[in-house]
């Protein structure tokens, strides 16, 4: 695919920022539908809509349509369009979508596949992949349970699993031990290029213990950290996965790894929130992304040297008046003034570094210097911020 200047390309997401930028990295126009309307989003866009929807659930059905129709209109002739989170648990509006523009990325059906717990988990089953146990009534001893979410992503709707019925549209998936991990990979529906491993935690809430906090690139699953196998034996198991689903573009799976052992939790057949970290080849990935979701992949460029972080800051009270932010290394900017409620992410700050550790510190430094700018304002205290553990969730 050309990069020529004067491509435009729809993007769809809860959050529109990370793809915008990599359409801008790869030369493309984007015009973006999305539920905030950061000031850095805004600012990539060719053409904008604001679409109304709840943060962990996407945007609302006929509002994308209507907004994707409109920006459809002002860009001309659009490539297609690329669906970032907040479509997994809506196979039917993604066909609606993709019969009004050529979808850039994995089919309805294969999302639905995928997302769907009982098919995935007869699928691994089918395929010989390692996955944890999942049930869609309550068990005498929810202990060793998570409680989920049918299609959500973010985190945000795992919760332990306690007695008594389970609300609709949630399953119990069995706890397994280990620490979390992500394999991002291309597929152009037969086979995959694995990019590279991501490192994963979460910020704890009250209400939401299991929500994404941040991502490191590279992790521990890359070259060379482990002698056992796991990633060559987890990169088999998805290029297994992607064939039978027909999965196409850039996706994710998320995976718990215990020294040789590992389980395949999620698969996020679309750009994720690790786009921030692991788009640092020389080519860019959304010309990746769409090359893979129309039936070709090519050549990786070498991984660049180094290390990046990203992690979002949350509000853990109302936000009445956000401040002005940060510039240096803070993504997703609330425009000054904005109402921010509580538990709603404020922003996304990156760094990166020569090693993960020099990544990690400096996104530390960068996130304290945002919380330090809310607190100052009056608006979160210290205190009340979560940090981030390493714990079984999933990822937006």
């Amino acid at each position: 695919m050309s990069s020529a200047g004067g491509d435009a390309i729809l993007i769809a997401a809860q959050a529109g920022r990370a793809l915008a930028e990599a359409a801008r990295r790869a030369d493309l126009r984007p015009y973006v539908a999305d539920l905030f309307g950061d000031e850095d989003t805004r600012a990539l866009s060719a053409g904008y809509r604001r679409v109304p929807g709840r943060f962990g659930s996407g945007p609302g059905g006929r509002a994308v349509r209507d907004a994707l129709d409109a920006l459809a209109a002002e860009a001309g002739a659009p490539l297609g369009l690329v669906l970032g989170s907040g479509f997994e648990g809506a196979p039917g509006l993604m066909a609606a979508l993709a019969g009004r523009h050529r979808l850039l990325g994995a089919a309805p059906s294969c999302v639905a596949a995928l997302k769907d717990p009982l098919t995935l988990a007869a699928l691994c089953v089918r395929l010989g992949l390692p996955h944890p146990e999942i049930r869609l009534a309550p068990v005498a001893d929810p202990s060793g349970w998570l409680d989920k979410a049918a299609g959500a992503s973010g985190g945000g709707h795992v919760r332990p699993a306690a007695p008594g019925r389970l609300a609709p549209g949630r399953y119990l998936q069995r706890r397994v031990p280990g620490a979390q991990r992500s394999l991002a990979l291309l597929s152009d529906g037969h086979g995959i290029q694995v990019l590279g491993a991501t490192e994963q935690w979460t910020a704890p809430s009250p209400r939401h213990p299991f929500r994404y906090a941040g991502a490191l690139a590279p992790g521990a699953l890359d070259p060379g950290a482990l002698a056992d196998g796991v990633r060559e034996a987890a990169t088999a198991a998805l290029a297994t996965l992607a064939a039978a689903t027909g999965l196409r573009g850039l996706a994710s799976a998320d995976l718990m790894v215990d020294g040789p052992d590992w389980w395949l939790l999620e698969v996020n057949p679309r750009p994720g929130a690790t786009l921030d970290v692991l788009d640092r080849r020389a080519t860019p990935l959304m010309l990746r992304h769409v090359e893979a979701a129309l039936g070709r992949l090519s050549p990786l460029d070498p991984e660049p040297p180094g290390a990046a972080a990203s992690e979002i800051v949350y509000a853990a009270r109302a936000v009445p008046a956000v401040p002005a932010l940060p510039r240096d290394g803070v993504a997703d900017r609330p425009a000054p003034g904005s109402r921010i409620p509580a538990g709603a992410p404020v922003c996304t700050v990156r760094a990166s570094g020569a090693d993960a550790g020099a990544a990690r510190r400096a996104l530390t430094t960068r996130a304290e210097t945002v919380r330090a700018v809310l607190a100052g304002a009056g608006t979160v205290h210290p205190s009340r911020i979560a940090t981030g553990h390493r714990l079984q969730g999933d990822t937006p």
